[in-house]
């Protein structure tokens, strides 16, 4: 494949992960069942590199029913066991524990107000922050957007969702865009 486009640099390590790039990272996500999905993605990530939950995530839509909310948050001790035997996921307790609990607080939110694209667009006022990073090391770990949301979701409950984990997670879904200026991302997500 050749690359004719400038993409940020951490993409080009696969098709796979161009394709990520190219299609989703960084465009405003308001879809809650999509949300949701991502945040346990991202939740899983920790520790580990995207590569690897990128790799998993049709195991991830299969083990967790197509990330329906209402399904999710019912999940069973049953069902909890037999996400913690699926090779095709990340076993790993405690992460399987926050997604289950976090569904059950999306529902909460949804309730409070009325989607929970409406609770974190609300943080930004429903426009994407477009930062203006030309080099990788210009990106940083977390910020105070992230820190506010992260204190806000664990006062409501939520799990694994340290300022880290809801950065890299606001950039994927488009509340900050990141993608370095020389990116053709960026110039298509400006506009």
């Amino acid at each position: 494949m050749t690359n004719e486009k400038l993409r940020c640099t951490w993409c080009e390590t696969s098709d796979k992960m161009r394709q990520y790039h190219d299609t989703f990272w960084g465009t405003p996500l308001h879809d809650d069942r999509e949300l949701f999905a991502k945040l346990v993605l991202d939740l899983n990530q920790a520790g580990l590199s995207w590569n690897t939950i990128l790799n998993k995530t049709e195991n991830f839509y299969a083990a967790f029913d197509n990330f329906d909310l209402e399904k999710v948050a019912r999940y069973d001790a049953t069902k909890f066991e037999q996400l913690m035997q699926d090779a095709g996921i990340i076993r790993n307790r405690l992460k399987i524990a926050a997604a289950i609990t976090n569904a059950q607080k999306v529902l909460e939110v949804q309730d409070e107000f009325g989607s929970f694209d409406a609770y974190l667009w609300g943080f930004v006022g429903g426009a994407p922050v477009q930062h203006a990073v030309s080099a990788d090391n210009e990106i940083p770990a977390s910020d105070a957007l992230s820190d506010k949301i992260s204190k806000d979701m664990k006062r409501r409950g939520f799990k694994f969702t340290g300022t880290t984990v809801i950065y890299a997670y606001l950039q994927a879904i488009g509340v900050i865009n990141d993608h370095l200026t020389s990116c053709f991302r960026y110039q298509e997500l400006i506009k």
